[in-house]
């Protein structure tokens, strides 16, 4: 196995980074204090060819392979995480999803408006990934979320929690219960019964609208169903894959600017005479964190690399995913320590990373539903039930 960039991917990384540190860096202490959202960057991310990262270039896209796609995410991560993860739902939840299980006029009439991140009007606008709710969060066995048919339309009744992009989205995409068993459906945020409703105020990721959004009486043709009746659990479980190795990549690079800032912050501190980076405490946090941080990079790309490869990913998501979350975690909580009381305030943006490593956690599945996929391959051909 090759572990060695491509020149390409190289090229790719450094453009990835140059846009991150120029038009976000900047920026992303006020977004998250005014808690904006940061369309303007999506537009700017949306003309580089961002939106449309890993969509071919029929569609509008740029063709990137997926490890060049976590080279983005890495970069975006390391300077916003809430970019990160607009920018992530959009293409791995929604649009890679098109692109995999969607008919030819649904990627013809959908793919391109995404890569482009809109119709052509004045805001940007990203797909959004309806699934949570809130009597059955994301185990998709419970869903309360119906979709019947009435003639050639499905009709759908219900309400989604926490729906990233909601509020800043053009195109849904929804799961409910069909009577061939849950299934997905294309859904444009203009349709009538369509109401998106509270943003949920939170702790971290505030550039992210999370969103309720319901659904009444909602109108659907039968030509926006993604795939038949009964794929949609399939369809949930491989964006699901591809999103654990997404905001893996974001995790990391919110680890390694966390180090970088904890660094420089321990060289330049002087107590009793010398920078506290001196102290073999110090080193010792600094120390051990890099081998978390190395390891995980290993973990992402290795991932990514599954993904080119086609097919499912297994657990394999779910162990970048939970490493990621533990690592950006606790990485973050040691630079606090390392920056002392200064780590700990909001003029410093290592407190903002702290609170968005935390959603780590909580989005894209929470660690115990990882844990049980991961399970269900531990005790795989042992006659064990796996229950969440």
């Amino acid at each position: 196995m090759d572990f060695a960039l491509s020149e390409e991917q190289k090229m790719f990384r450094a453009m990835f980074e140059d846009f991150s540190k120029k038009e976000i860096a900047p920026v992303a202490e006020a977004l998250d204090h005014e808690e904006t959202l940061p369309l303007t960057i999506l537009e700017k991310a949306g003309r580089q060819g961002f939106l449309g990262a890993t969509l071919p270039e029929e569609h509008l896209g740029a063709d990137l392979d997926f490890v060049s796609y976590a080279l983005l995410m890495e970069a975006l991560g390391r300077d916003c995480m809430s970019v990160a993860v607009s920018l992530g739902t959009h293409v791995s939840l929604v649009a890679m999803s098109i692109l995999r299980h969607g008919s030819e006029a649904q990627k013809e009439a959908y793919l391109g408006i995404l890569a482009a991140g809109g119709d052509g009007g004045r805001d940007v606008r990203l797909g959004a990934f309806a699934l949570t709710e809130p009597d059955a969060g994301s185990d998709t066995s419970r869903l309360q979320t119906r979709a019947g048919m009435d003639g050639e339309e499905y009709v759908i009744d219900g309400v989604k929690t926490w729906v990233a992009n909601g509020e800043m989205t053009g195109l849904f995409l929804v799961f409910a219960e069909a009577p061939g068993g849950m299934t997905a459906f294309l859904i444009p945020a203009d349709t009538d019964g369509v109401t998106v409703g509270y943003r949920e105020p939170t702790l971290g990721l505030r550039n992210v609208p999370f969103n309720t959004v319901y659904l009444e009486g909602c109108c659907v043709p039968a030509a926006n169903r993604l795939g038949e009746e009964g794929d949609g659990r399939e369809i949930a479980e491989a964006a699901g894959e591809r999103m654990a190795v997404t905001l893996g990549a974001a995790a990391l690079g919110v680890v390694e600017d966390s180090l970088e800032v904890a660094a420089q912050f321990a060289t330049e501190r002087v107590q009793f005479g010398v920078p506290i980076a001196e102290k073999q405490a110090i080193q010792n946090l600094m120390a051990e964190s890099t081998v978390d941080a190395e390891a995980l990079r290993h973990l992402v790309y290795h991932g990514a690399w599954q993904v080119d490869r086609g097919g499912g990913l297994g657990s394999v998501g779910s162990v970048v995913k939970v490493f990621a979350a533990r690592v950006a975690q606790q990485v973050t909580n040691r630079m606090v320590q390392v920056m002392g009381g200064y780590g700990y305030m909001e003029d410093y943006p290592l407190a903002r990373k702290y609170r968005d490593a935390r959603a780590l956690g909580l989005i894209g599945g929470p660690t115990e539903l990882h844990y049980v996929r991961i399970a269900e391959r531990v005790f795989a051909g042992r006659d064990v039930a796996i229950t969440p």
